[in-house]
């Protein structure tokens, strides 16, 4: 009886002593893969990765498109450029942070170098397939963008074009969310004049019949409801066509031939890319001593880049070809738009000569088609576009305030003492600075909204720097 119950005691604590070997072993492989995770979360500096969908987003913005699915493609291929670029940093990097750094995880041995390697080529692959499925355009902005990323990691960074490679690359992304965002439908003409009158015509229409139960001048007689319903419905078919496919409705006002221009154009993206690469040009700058430190000249001449920018992200934006444009004015109106001739639809045809004033107002979009806004609209509330243009502007002016605030701080102290530490401290602030400069770019091209989702990645990005590094 004895010798059974000290058998099973024995056999009790074997059984517990493997419960608690099992349960010990799972803790360390759980330890392991979290350490391995914070590795390549080091490798990666994943918070930098929230300042890359604000590219595509204010490239989108510049050429007057709301962002869609290909927008989506557009931040996936750069978010894995971006990381593909961060990965062949370190590995080109690995003898000189072996020295300055250390810790870092290739020279501290926590990811292997061909690891490193194996990933960036990795990443770069799947950028570049991310953008051919967005379109042969959109490929074609990738392309060059990865180019310049591996040439910049392997060969320009300690030569003095190095910081101009970093911002034509930084450039390159915001081209590329204006190419693959912005691309009109394969075949699809501009809209000619002739549809936006229709289509102002039938929403004037339908205003004036249900507020004051009086048809505007020319329109069917109230008398013939169904007419009346006709004409409101045809405005709105042609407007809500017009402005989702690009193509007119059947039986609509002819449209030009297949060769006619596009709506949008990458180039009216070219002043937003200008300014991120400015940017970028300067936080580079400042980072080619991170290590070292000794010099207040990069950080100098970065605070004096970032006071030009804020400063006209808070001037009023113009619209380029007009007196007094500017250089960074954004999203200018399409010049095919302008250069088609006029010539009478059917319900321009019909409409008298005293009527067509009604029509000549409108509020062109940068970037998008342009659509007449009847006069009686703007008459009913005259405050409308004040009130909105006050929004707009104080909205870019917040979003301007705060990049200059993010990223002038850090580089006034830099400039008083630059040190390695102050110095990392002011490329980082650089780096998270790019997210509400993205959102104010976004903004001064007419897209609040585009700003507002911008601006939301900062606390995010906020939040997962102070877990690890950006620099």
């Amino acid at each position: 009886m004895q010798a059974r119950s000290e058998a099973g005691g024995e056999a009790g604590v074997e059984a517990g002593s493997e419960t608690w070997a099992k349960a010990g072993a799972e803790t360390a492989s759980r330890a392991k893969a979290r350490a391995k995770g914070k590795a390549w979360a080091e490798l990666l500096r994943l918070p930098a990765l929230f300042t890359v969908p604000g590219d595509a987003l204010a490239g989108a913005a510049a050429v007057g498109a709301r962002p869609n699915s290909r927008t989506l493609l557009a931040i996936g291929s750069s978010l894995c450029l971006y990381e593909a670029g961060m990965a062949l940093n370190d590995w080109a990097d690995r003898a000189e942070d072996a020295v300055d750094r250390p810790h870092r995880p290739l020279p501290s041995g926590r990811i292997h170098p061909a690891a490193a390697l194996a990933a960036a080529g990795a990443l770069t692959a799947a950028g570049l397939a991310l953008a051919a499925r967005a379109g042969g355009p959109s490929l074609a902005v990738a392309a060059p963008l990865a180019a310049t990323v591996w040439a910049y990691d392997l060969v320009l960074k300690r030569t003095p074009a190095g910081p101009a490679a970093m911002a034509t690359a930084r450039g390159l992304d915001v081209l590329l969310g204006a190419t693959t965002t912005g691309r009109a439908p394969r075949g699809a003409p501009p809209l000619p004049g002739p549809l936006r009158r229709t289509a102002a015509r039938g929403l004037d229409v339908l205003l004036d019949a249900t507020t004051t139960g009086r048809a505007p001048r020319g329109a069917p007689p109230l008398s013939d409801p169904n007419a009346l319903r006709r004409t409101a419905a045809r405005g709105l078919d042609v407007l809500l066509d017009a402005t989702t496919t690009s193509r007119a409705p059947r039986g609509a006002p002819p449209l030009p031939g297949p060769n006619a221009p596009r709506r949008t154009s990458v180039r009216h993206a070219l002043p937003t890319a200008l300014t991120m690469a400015g940017h970028t040009l300067a936080v580079t700058a400042v980072s080619r001593r991170e290590t070292q430190g000794g010099s207040s000249a990069a950080p100098l001449a970065a605070l004096a880049t970032t006071a030009a920018l804020a400063w006209r992200l808070m001037s009023a934006p113009t619209v380029a070809g007009q007196p007094g444009a500017s250089p960074m004015a954004v999203s200018p109106q399409p010049a095919d738009l302008t250069s088609t001739p006029p010539h009478p639809g059917p319900v321009e045809a019909s409409r008298p000569a005293s009527d067509r004033g009604r029509f000549e107002a409108s509020i062109p979009q940068r970037g998008r088609v342009p659509v007449a806004v009847p006069r009686a609209w703007l008459n009913r509330a005259p405050g409308l576009g004040a009130s909105r243009n006050s929004t707009e502007a104080a909205l870019r002016g917040a979003l301007a305030l705060g990049y200059a605030m993010t990223f002038a701080r850090p580089l006034f102290h830099a400039v008083l003492n630059p040190s390695p530490p102050l110095t990392q401290r002011a490329v980082g602030g650089g780096i998270r600075a790019m997210i509400p400069l993205q959102a104010a770019l976004a903004a001064r091209a007419g897209a609040p909204v585009t700003a507002l989702l911008t601006a939301a990645l900062a606390p995010a990005a906020r939040k997962f720097a102070r877990k690890v590094s950006v620099t």
